[in-house]
């Protein structure tokens, strides 16, 4: 789950936000000051940042310009002013994007999945661990305690996107969509079945208890193990 801090000083304006950001499956934390927004900067690491200008002890440039000195987090303004010249100075300060108020929430929302995609790509990981399996994303492999996985494309695909999304519940459909028609192979829901349980068989233990591929009954399947990227 995607974790973005929201310092904005207008509380129902806030509210407002951080009820949308959590109905589109985003973490939130709220902070109300320049002070609050430093120390839950400090304190956790974020996706995002929404960053209001003018706060009550402090201004949004400020706090812009001491992330910036520790992160590459991106940052999108929320602004009451439009003049060329306060934009140009967020930007140059280093935030990502700028939205004057009032704004619509669907405009905020669709800013927020563009600097996210764009971020991603800049971030995408070339090595992604989890407990003792490794994916070499540019390679195409898979490695379970230092020894080679033999996956075939599908399955390379299919661990790929559990582990992109660790934690996360992905729905057979979502899963479908992401491995059809690799190298001409129609993949049906009674296939992904069997890729599943052919993946479970290389990469856990003991496939009838698994500890990385868990079903989520009703839902989908989600990979239970934290990843990291190097």
């Amino acid at each position: 789950m995607e974790k973005i801090l929201l310092v904005e000083d207008d509380t129902n304006l806030a509210i407002g936000i951080e009820y949308s950001l959590k109905s589109e499956g985003y973490s939130v934390n709220l902070a109300d000051t320049f002070e609050k927004g430093r120390r839950l900067f400090d304190e956790n690491d974020y996706n995002l940042i929404l960053l209001d200008v003018m706060l009550p002890d402090g201004s949004g440039y400020e706090l812009c310009e001491e992330i910036r000195k520790k992160s590459k987090v991106p940052i999108i303004f929320l602004t009451a002013c439009d003049e060329e010249v306060n934009v140009i100075l967020g930007l140059d300060m280093g935030g990502d994007d700028y939205i004057t108020k009032p704004f619509r929430v669907s405009e905020l929302m669709s800013r927020i999945r563009a600097v996210l995609r764009r971020y991603g790509k800049e971030k995408t990981k070339n090595v992604l661990t989890s407990d003792d399996i490794k994916l070499f994303i540019s390679e195409g492999k898979g490695e379970k305690n230092n020894e080679e996985l033999y996956l075939t494309p599908i399955e390379f695909r299919l661990l790929s996107s559990f582990m992109k999304n660790p934690k996360q519940v992905l729905t057979r459909n979502s899963l479908l969509e992401k491995i059809w028609d690799i190298d001409g192979e129609f993949v049906d829901d009674n296939t992904l079945s069997v890729y599943i349980k052919r993946l479970r068989e290389k990469v856990e233990e003991n496939s009838s208890k698994p500890k990385y591929i868990k079903t989520v009954r009703g839902m989908g399947y989600k990979w239970d193990i934290e990843v990291r990227g190097d």
